[in-house]
Parts: C-alpha cells; structure tokens; sequence
C-alpha cells in the first residue's frame, strides 16, 4: 500500500525534503563515526551541564518562592548532583546511553523496515529495507559489546545508523526523480 502524494508539487516538495534530509543526515553521520569517543563525552557533559543548569534554575525558583520551604530545595539538589556526577563520570553516563542506543536501533530498525515494506513498489525500497537490517544488527553488536565497548561505540553506531538513514533516503528521492 503507497501512502505517496500523487499531486506533482507534492511529489517535488517530498523528494527535495528527502534528499536535503538524507545529505545532512550523511554529513552528520559521518562526523560521529570520525570522532566517536568524542562525540560521547560531548554528549554526556552537555547532559550533565543541562542538569546543573536546570538545577541553578530550579534553585533560584526555590530562592524566590519557597526558601523557607526544605522540599523546595529538593529538586534543585538532585539536579544538580545528579548533573554534576554525570559531568564527572561521562563514560558511565555514556554506558548507560549505550543501552538506549540499543532501544534506539532496535526501533528506528523496525520502523524503517515498515517504512521500506510501504514504500515497496517505489524505487529505492530496498535501501531502507537494508537501513532498519543494519539498524537491528547495530543494536545486537551494541548489546553484546556492552558496557566496555560503550564510549567508542556510541559515536560509531549512531554515525553509522545516520549514515544509512541519509544514504536510504536519497536513494528514495532519486527513485522518485524517475
């Protein structure tokens, strides 16, 4: 069943957001898989940072509301020992994300494997076919490396995944153009 748009503009519209998506989606892909451990650390710390500043927030929320109030003071602390331990110990963090990189893959594998199954009778069906098999295999390797493998397979796996989410959307694209 082809859920397409028939209308030419439509059909213009979708291809050039599927290419344009697929040509960033590359890039990026690229980038993790050439600075995976990298790009783990990064994403804990932002993580970490994220929590300490949601904390000084929620801190000076307690400061001008409720500073007579200890559960006031309860939310602010966790988040910000909560931040700080994660900004401290990113590879733990990042072994943590390993396994919802594992949930992550298993299902964008599943969902671009539907996708491939609708799209079947149009071109290029058989990249995202092979997009959400490589996604699932990513997920057992990802699990079977787990938790020593984490920090480096991060960025590798999600570059990789990326790589083929933008290669298996030209490849649509360019089957529309014909």
């Amino acid at each position: 069943m082809n859920h397409l748009p028939t209308d030419p503009h439509m059909g213009r519209q979708l291809r050039h957001s599927f290419s344009t998506t697929g040509i960033l989606l590359i890039l990026i892909g690229i980038v993790a898989i050439l600075l995976p451990q990298a790009i783990s650390i990064v994403l804990s710390v932002f993580i970490g940072s994220l929590l300490i500043l949601s904390g000084l927030v929620a801190g000076y929320g307690a400061w001008t509301g409720y500073r007579n109030h200890g559960l006031a003071w309860l939310k602010p602390f966790v988040l910000i020992v909560i931040g700080l331990l994660i900004a401290f110990n990113p590879v733990v963090v990042a072994a943590a994300l390993g396994l919802l990189l594992v949930v992550y893959f298993l299902l964008t594998g599943f969902a671009s494997v539907s996708f491939a199954l609708d799209l079947k009778p149009l071109g290029g069906w058989g990249w995202m076919l092979l997009n959400g098999v490589l996604s699932i295999i990513l997920a057992v390797i990802f699990l079977f490396g787990w938790p020593f493998s984490s920090v480096a397979l991060i960025g590798i796996l999600v570059g990789i995944s990326l790589l083929f989410d933008g290669i298996s959307l030209l490849a649509v694209s360019r089957a529309m153009n014909s």
